[in-house]
């Protein structure tokens, strides 16, 4: 069975190619996930700690409840995000038992020991959830697909907005290397071979055509969602997104983000991607770090006017940014998304 039949068995309400929401943080949450999976995608909660994502899928079930979409052996359809390093196991279980959502989407585990033990407790709470996993390298991707033998390895380029490894490759060669060297490993010593999703720098539909062509099942947007209607997402945020552009001089992939914020329990091989503003120009400029943690801080009582080139707070967005035009529905994206992928590959093939 193929990689897109596989996805059709897991999740019968979608449609192909493939549009996931990724589990951006705090930003997608139950009606951006819904909406998604409403369009034919498979939206993904970010949540924030265990206590939210009980409220964030509360919410979600009470919207599909509405209109309730076809899933498998009656699972949530849509997926939930977890930062590995810096969840709960204990807490976090109970709520996928409890809801049963389709997949379950793990990143940055502390240790290959500790997403085996997240994979096998998940599986316990609940079979019919379908284990993701993203990986930025193909020694990654060898790794998990020995020690746990995902259903979906989402494949993240180092285009990617927010956090990834700080020392990667684009999809362009990345996909198609994992993909090799997983069918090899397949090969020679047995196993499930995993659904290939990309990730990473994929806005709209010729990013999307290109992903699948280079061997892709699916392919995730996140920088584009951030201008949808139904992302958390502060207002000042979304208009430096829709602001900026030539994304690969105009954002950075840099610590100096999570040091301001706090957020500094990623492992050194992980930085994050964001548009560069006073906070990353003054700190290259020596600024002391403690200063600037003081200036950051002052910039969240400013609101929407705290974000700009001027401004200081976090602007994660990756590379793609620049493509991204307006506004719009989470609904009208997917669709814009999987139909002019489909529309640029009969083009191509009318060329051949």
């Amino acid at each position: 069975m193929n990689g897109v039949q596989n996805l059709k068995k897991a999740y019968p309400w979608i449609q192909t190619p493939l549009v996931v929401g990724a589990p951006m943080r705090l930003i997608s949450l139950a009606d951006l996930a819904v909406s998604i999976s409403r369009a034919g995608g498979l939206g993904f909660i970010g949540g924030g700690t265990e206590s939210d994502l009980d409220v964030h899928l509360s919410r979600a079930k009470a919207l599909l409840a509405e209109s309730p979409i076809a899933s498998r052996s009656n699972t949530l359809p849509v997926g939930v995000g977890f930062i590995n390093w810096g969840s709960d196991l204990s807490i976090s279980m109970p709520v996928i038992q409890k809801y049963r959502p389709a997949a379950a989407w793990f990143f940055a585990p502390k240790s290959i020991a500790s997403l085996v033990q997240w994979t096998i407790s998940t599986r316990n709470a609940s079979p019919d959830t379908e284990i993701w996993v993203q990986v930025g390298s193909v020694s990654d991707a060898l790794a998990v697909v020995k020690s746990v033998q995902p259903d979906v390895l989402v494949v993240q380029g180092s285009d990617a907005g927010g956090h990834g490894l700080a020392q990667g490759a684009g999809v362009i060669s990345l996909v198609p290397e994992v993909s090799d060297a997983v069918d090899a490993l397949v090969t020679k010593e047995g196993g499930y071979s995993p659904v290939i999703i990309a990730a990473g720098g994929i806005i709209e539909c010729r990013g999307a055509a290109a992903a699948l062509a280079l061997g892709a099942s699916g392919v995730v947007i996140g920088t584009r969602l951030l201008a949808s209607k139904e992302a958390k997402i502060a207002k000042g945020y979304q208009d430096e997104v829709l602001r900026a552009k030539d994304g690969g001089q105009t954002t950075v992939r840099s610590k100096v983000y999570d040091n301001l914020r706090g957020t500094t329990g990623w492992s050194d091989s992980y930085n994050a991607r964001g548009i560069i503003n006073n906070s990353y120009t003054d700190a290259m400029a020596g600024l002391d770090e403690d200063e600037n943690k003081k200036l950051y801080n002052e910039e969240l009582n400013k609101g929407d006017d705290g974000w700009g080139v001027e401004g200081r707070l976090t602007t994660y967005a990756g590379t793609g940014v620049g493509l991204v035009k307006g506004v719009m529905s989470a609904e009208d994206i997917v669709k814009e998304v999987r139909q002019g992928a489909k529309d640029v590959l009969a083009g191509l093939t009318a060329k051949l």
